[in-house]
Order: structure tokens, then sequence, then C-alpha cells
């Protein structure tokens, strides 16, 4: 007779195991220990096995008649219901066992292959911290928006919106460098779609980088020349008042990049904030600080080794706890000579081009990128040097006034 749902739920177990027969093969197995599971007994090629369909009440006797009966229709098409099931069960460990963290790491090696290694430093320590903390142990299948607004908010909390903002953008292309590379075809879509990071963030006022005014830079130039603070620090600040490059392209800029015959620093892709290559003309002064540096920070493959460690770079700290030393503290940065060189060179009239290119601002793209960085070079030479000389004329005490004309 069938079996009825008082008869499955009233079951209880003997002596010893038992069963309880349905229709069509079904049946209820009663363990000793009181289980209750659902089986099929059925044939194929001539061979008796049995089918696994579950525990009750976890499936009612309703749910086990219709695996029964999806599995006669296996049969019918001369298939094994059993290895379809063994198939469902390793294709569910696999989505378990494909998780976020497995294509993180396959990203990050794909990713770091042209980046310095201080950005991977960083981004890495950024994704283990602030990212696989959350989602690294769930199935990347799993993934929805809800978690990763949940990552974003929970770095937003602690006031650290750009990192927020820099998380969404990894976890974005940890994603779509899954969708490109799994061969399974399980990874699909990309939750990071759903959501901007404007629609949990709120946007902050932008703040520019503190730097004196023009009229201000004779007394500061002074300050950096009777500060107390070490030589080699000092140079650094120099150089960025002479070059107006940005703090890290100084702080980790290499002896092997400079020509100092040439009168040239040549700043590698990798190290640019652009990614293509870039010339800074060195004036005069900037050659004979450099020589001087020379005598101080050989012994390193980079011009301004930590002063602890010679295998690492200067840290951006140090720049700033000079300044402030010296009473510019909230003042100025050594980011902000890059704002008083540009106001200074477009209110004397140099070409727009030529002072955007030396600050690396001018738009690159994949075919120029190799031309641009060398486009200017004598016009840019003849303006750094003028800039030189106006440092020197103004720090010597003379008037803040227009820089020498530019030659035609």
């Amino acid at each position: 007779m069938a079996l009825t749902d008082m008869v499955v739920k009233g079951a209880k177990p003997k002596d010893k195991s038992y069963k309880l027969s349905d229709a069509g093969g079904l049946y209820l197995y009663v363990t000793l220990a009181g289980g209750k599971l659902w089986r099929l007994a059925y044939r194929f090629n001539g061979k008796q096995k049995t089918l696994a369909l579950g525990a009750y009440p976890a499936i009612t006797l309703l749910e086990a008649r219709a695996k029964r009966d999806e599995a006669k229709k296996v049969l019918a098409n001369s298939l094994d219901p059993s290895d379809l099931n063994k198939a469902a069960k390793a294709e569910r460990l696999d989505i378990k066992s494909n998780t976020f963290k497995l294509w993180a790491e396959k990203w990050l090696a794909h990713w770091q292959v042209d980046k310095s290694p201080r950005h991977v430093d960083i981004i890495s320590r950024r994704l283990e911290t602030n990212i696989l903390t959350v989602l690294g142990g769930m199935p990347i299948t799993e993934i929805t928006a809800v978690n990763v607004v949940s990552v974003m908010r929970g770095i937003a909390a602690r006031g650290a919106l750009d990192v927020a903002k820099s998380a969404y953008q990894t976890i974005s292309q940890i994603f779509r460098h899954a969708i490109a590379n799994d061969t399974s075809g399980h990874v699909t879509r990309n939750p990071t779609r759903d959501i901007k990071p404007s629609d949990i963030i709120q946007s902050r006022p932008v703040v520019n980088q503190a730097r004196v005014d023009i009229k201000e830079l004779p007394a500061l130039l002074r300050a950096i020349n009777t500060s107390e603070t070490r030589a080699a620090t000092r140079i650094a600040i120099k150089l960025m008042a002479l070059t107006f490059v940005r703090t890290s392209e100084l702080i980790e800029a290499k002896w092997c990049e400079i020509d100092l015959e040439g009168k040239q620093w040549r700043i590698p892709a990798e190290r640019m904030k652009m990614k293509s290559p870039h010339i800074v003309p060195l004036a005069t002064q900037a050659i004979e600080l450099l020589t001087t540096l020379k005598n101080i920070t050989s012994y390193s493959e980079f011009l301004f080794p930590h002063q602890h460690h010679a295998t690492k770079s200067m840290s951006n700290n140090t720049i700033l706890q000079a300044l402030k030393r010296m009473g510019y503290g909230g003042r100025m940065t050594g980011h902000g000579f890059r704002g008083v060189a540009s106001t200074a060179l477009h209110e004397q009239a140099y070409d727009h081009n030529h002072i955007e290119l030396q600050l690396a601002h001018a738009p690159r793209n994949v075919v120029s990128a190799a031309y641009n960085h060398a486009l200017y070079i004598p016009q840019r030479t003849v303006m750094m040097q003028h800039w030189a000389d106006y440092l020197d004329s103004i720090e010597a005490g003379a008037k803040v006034i227009l820089l020498h004309t530019q030659a035609a």
C-alpha cells in the first residue's frame, strides 16, 4: 500500500533498520537511531541500484514522490539517475570552493604585472584587510550587491571614503576577471553593476593641497636653506621646488633614472600616475643638488633612501615633518610646490601645453603615450632653467616679479 503522511510521521525506530514501501520503487528507510531516509530502488543495465532522495522531514512524502518521478524520466532516456546525482553534487562542491578569495588571488597576479611594488603592496593590504575579511570565504557566485554595500559601508564608517571607493573598484575588477576567465561558466554577472559608490558614500568637499602664496615663497626657500634637518631631506624639498614632480615620484626616484650629463630625469611609466614615461629637464641648480646628493646616498639605488633601511625609499611623512619644523605645518606640502609653480608659470604667460606636460597632466592614450613625454623638450628645458633662476633670485632678495621673457 502507498504511504501516507501519518504513517511516515509515526514511523518509530525498532531493534533493527527497516523499510516502508510506497510505490514505484520509493521507500522510507528507518534507521536504528530513528532517522528517516527516502530511497528509490531501480534497475539500470540489468543491475539493482539505489538512489538517495534526501531525509524526512526536510523532504516530504510529496517531494520524495516528485523526485522519484524525475528519476523515472531520466531512466526512460536510458540514463542512470545516480550518475546525474553525483554530477550535481560535484557541481555544488565546485561552486562552494569557487570562492571570491580564489579569484581575488588570480586577479592580483594578473593585475600587478606592470604596477610598481609600492602600489601593489598598498592594494594587496587593502584587499586583505578590507575586502577578503568579509567576502573572501564566500562562493563568488553567491555574492550580491548587498554584500558589496556591506564592505563599503564598513570602510566608510571609519571615515576612509577614498578607500571605500577603491574597494568598490577592486571588487568590480575581480568580478570582471572571473567572468572573463571562469571556464566552468558559473560566474556570469558582476554585482557592482547594480550600484554606484555615490549611492552609498556622500561626496565631501575637495580640499586642495596646502601651499603658500607665491609671495611667501622667498621666505620658505630661505627657511629650507637654514633648516637643521638632514641634508638629504633639504635636497629633496629643494628638488620638489625645482622640478615640481609628485611627492611619490620624487621619494621613489632611483639613480638609474638620472642623466647628469644629459641634464634629464627620465621617470619610467610604471611610477607615473598617467602610466607613461615622463622627462624632467634638469636646471643647472638641480644638477648641482643631485651631484651633492650622490656623495650622500650613492650606497642605495634610491636617491632618497629610508634613514634606517637602504632598500626602501624615504617616507612622504619625512618631507611633511621637515616643513612642519620650519613652521609651515598645515601651510605647505611637498605637493604644494606643483601648485605654486603652475600658478606662477601660467601668470607669466608660459605656454599652457608646456606647463601641463611638465606637470604630467597632459592627456595621453595608448597610441600617443610613447611620444607625448618627449614633446616640447627644448621649450620645457628653457622654462625649467628660467624657473630655477627665478627661485634663486627671489630667495636672494629680488622682488617677486615676472619670470624672464620666454624664448620665442
